[in-house]
């Protein structure tokens, strides 16, 4: 090589030195923002992310309980109070309630139809909503019932269990008017509009009596989809796990010898989905990337170990590695204590309530009675999987954004309802699931809304009726017929009759 090119070589590698340099340069005295200085999605995210990277990652039902339920920026608990809106047109998601009143008005009267077919008690009924959303479901069930005088000369009280102090006032509003609200020691207190007879709102059902001689009708219309899940897969089992493991460990004094050293992992293990940050966005800052992921769990959870255990159902697909489950272990506590309330309790369990006191506890019920509708989406008869979903201006997106601005639910696991209230009570049945279309047509919603616009005159009001009762029961495209399933609880009665909707009859 001869001088002259060693000049050049030299020189193009000062150059290429000086650029590398000056990249370097630029890098460190980027403004990529840290995770301290980062702008979160919401306040609520900021938040979330904190906790998750002092704690590590988190369970999907925790993720859900605080960006639903958080008093600082949950979606049902703060969205209302801010201005925004959650159920209607305009808001992210229309109920069936909202569509057209003769859903409510079927309710009512399956209802009362089942108060007939237990004897018509005259007194001591009690009604009761879980999750009633602004109220609408209850406010055209008690406008039907105002029909019906031997029946409301029953009711001695409404209750409402809502998490929610915003929406609270929604359906304090439109249940009671004007009337005054008093707090109890269980909640809050007004008296009903429609009759003489108090509204009482609890933020859990366990806070709510268990009275022998009481006869409640229970309400949950897109309730048990909202309440946190656990999600699980099945692995097999590891090759360093089928090793035999070590004899002896090492403590501050020495290696000390295992007596019974830990057996080899030789089945399938679950494995617990569990809420991350992902670090394309956060550590990356990459544009368009969700702050939050999915991950699975490097080793077995409590809620791993347990859960799955809870139902047959799940310990038969650990035996198969790849199955996915979701379980809410909520929903199995809400759906038992329905059935308690109906069919009372052989052997009642002590608890305690959110506020550290007693809970009431279940009893046993001489005569079971009332009854339950249980009215959302999910699964027939199979275990739901991979349904975790946000909504938001009435369309799906990603479940883990904008955490507080997104209603985050999943597919209710019919079976695992119906399961959790047998085992809860013998004194009850139940019945169902059943498409929502077919349930309302049983309950004639083909001639209630004949009649209803055989007195409209306006074209655009007809337009709207028709447009509503057809989509409730549709059970393509956009319908709900299909998607909704309806189950009811009632008291065991030796299969002598299965109630209205679900194959029977009115029974006088």
């Amino acid at each position: 090589m001869n001088n002259s090119t060693q000049r050049i070589l030299s020189q193009c590698l000062r150059q290429t030195t000086r650029r590398r340099l000056n990249v370097r340069c630029r890098r460190w005295n980027s403004t990529k923002p840290t995770f301290e200085t980062r702008e979160w999605s919401t306040p609520l995210a900021r938040t979330l992310a904190n906790v998750i990277k002092t704690t590590g990652p988190v369970p999907i039902a925790a993720f859900m309980r605080q960006v639903l339920t958080s008093p600082e920026g949950g979606y049902y608990t703060t969205k209302p109070g801010g201005g925004g809106e959650v159920f209607g047109k305009k808001g992210d998601f229309v109920t069936s309630p909202e569509i057209s009143q003769v859903f409510g008005e079927l309710v009512g009267i399956w209802t009362i139809a089942e108060w007939m077919a237990q004897g018509g008690k005259k007194s001591g009924v009690q009604l009761m909503e879980v999750g009633p959303g602004k109220g609408t479901l209850m406010d055209d069930i008690l406008r039907t019932f105002r029909n019906f005088k031997p029946f409301t000369s029953s009711i001695e009280a409404i209750y409402l269990v809502e998490a929610s102090s915003t929406l609270r006032e929604v359906q304090k509003q439109l249940l009671c008017g004007d009337a005054a609200t008093e707090e109890t020691d269980i909640g809050h207190r007004s008296t009903s509009k429609y009759f003489d007879v108090p509204v009482v709102w609890v933020e859990d059902i366990r806070l709510l009596p268990h009275e022998e001689d009481k006869t409640p009708f229970i309400f949950a219309h897109e309730f048990f989809d909202a309440l946190p899940i656990h999600a699980f897969e099945s692995i097999p089992p590891s090759p360093e796990n089928q090793q035999p493991q070590q004899q002896e460990i090492m403590t501050p004094t020495g290696p000390v010898k295992l007596d019974k050293p830990p057996k080899p992992a030789n089945t399938p293990q679950w494995r617990e989905l569990m809420v991350t940050l992902n670090p394309k966005a956060v550590d990356e800052n990459i544009q368009g990337e969700p702050e939050f992921n999915l991950t699975l769990a490097k080793a077995s959870t409590p809620s791993s170990l347990v859960i799955p255990e809870i139902s047959e159902r799940y310990r038969a697909l650990k035996s198969q590695p790849g199955s996915t489950i979701e379980v809410s272990p909520e929903s199995r506590i809400y759906a038992s204590d329905i059935a308690r309330r109906i069919g009372g309790a052989s052997e009642p369990p002590r608890t305690t309530s959110k506020r550290g006191t007693a809970a009431s506890a279940p009893i046993a019920k001489r005569q079971p009675s009332g009854a339950a509708l249980i009215m959302d989406y999910g699964t027939m008869s199979t275990i739901p999987i991979n349904s975790l979903r946000g909504i938001r201006n009435h369309k799906t997106i990603p479940a883990l954004s904008s955490p507080g601005l997104v209603d985050v639910s999943a597919d209710v696991d019919f079976t695992s309802l119906a399961e959790a209230a047998i085992e809860a009570s013998e004194g009850i049945e139940v019945h169902g699931p059943v498409e929502q279309g077919d349930f309302l047509q049983a309950m004639g919603i083909a001639a209630r809304m004949e009649r209803l616009l055989s007195t409209e005159k306006d074209e655009e009001k007809r337009k709207v009726l028709e447009t509503g009762w057809q989509r409730l029961v549709e059970k393509g495209g956009g319908g709900m017929g299909k998607l909704y399933k309806v189950m009811a609880i009632i008291p065991e009665n030796g299969g002598k009759r299965r109630p209205v909707g679900f194959g029977g009859g009115v029974i006088m």
